[in-house]
């Protein structure tokens, strides 16, 4: 058993990407790539505003007992838009959990925008998620993660598997938003729950730093365009708005009118590949 233990450890995957940035005379500027294990970042030409960073895991997958990490450095008025090549599928686990850390510092002036394809859990899936962020007085964050439980139009279905996902961030120093999720045991069950999905199979969350109640108010404004559940709420200056759709399709949807209804219309490049 032990032995087994050690092939299985030894097969697993591991990536990390660290990105710095500047900006100088209104431009972005990368001052610092680092790239190791599976997990690769690929900045696909030059684009008007932000530069688009586009995360690859040449992996082709996350497994229980993988480790990937991201950690973003952004300098006062640097700018960087974060997405993936693709969908991010989690797989079956034998029992350890896969992991995967995101970290991101920002300045005074700078702006993140965080916005990855899916991630795709299979049937007994085990992830745990962290995602630590700290803020300068004047830095600015849209920060979106989307999760769906099995592709419905493959007949999937997660019954039983494990989320956990961890957010904390500060600003200047203190803590303005913390949560902790977690999902264990019969996965579809408790997506049942009225108080977690209502039966739909896909969720999402999208925070925004600075954010108001003109925020929240834009995003029930568009009501009427959803085609599954959202609801935006604005305290102490962040906004955040949490959506549940029926499957991956609809929440992506769904995504793409608060995106619009924030402000935020346009789409990484890649997403309309």
């Amino acid at each position: 058993m032990e032995v087994e233990q050690d092939i299985f450890a030894a097969n697993r995957a591991e990536g990390r990407v660290l990105l710095g940035l500047t900006a100088r005379d209104g431009v972005t500027w990368r001052t610092k790539t680092r790239e190791d294990g599976s997990l690769r970042v690929r900045f696909p030409g030059a684009c008007a505003g932000a530069p688009e960073a586009v995360l690859v895991n040449t992996a082709g997958g996350i497994a229980g007992g993988d480790r990937f990490a991201v950690e973003l450095e952004l300098q006062p008025r640097a700018r960087l838009v974060v997405t993936t090549a693709a969908a991010e599928k989690i797989y079956r686990s034998l029992g350890p959990d896969a992991c995967v850390d995101v970290t991101a510092t920002l300045a005074d002036g700078a702006d993140l925008v965080w916005l990855p394809q899916e991630t795709i859990l299979f049937d007994r899936a085990r992830l745990a998620r962290t995602v630590d962020i700290a803020l300068a007085p004047t830095a600015t964050l849209l920060f979106a993660e989307t999760v769906v439980f099995g592709r419905a139009a493959m007949g999937e279905a997660v019954r039983e598997g494990r989320f956990t996902d961890r957010w904390r961030v500060r600003r200047d120093g203190r803590l303005i938003f913390a949560e902790n999720f977690r999902l264990d045991g019969p996965v579809a069950e408790r997506l049942g729950e009225p108080a977690i999905a209502g039966g739909r199979a896909a969720i999402g969350t999208v925070l925004v730093v600075p954010g108001d109640d003109a925020a929240a108010a834009a995003v029930r404004a568009a009501s009427e365009q959803f085609r599954g559940e959202v609801a935006a709420s604005a305290w102490a200056g962040i906004a955040l708005v949490r959506l549940a759709a029926p499957d991956g399709a609809a929440l992506r949807h769904d995504l793409v009118v608060v995106l619009c209804a924030l402000g935020r219309g346009a789409l990484p490049r890649i997403w309309l590949n």
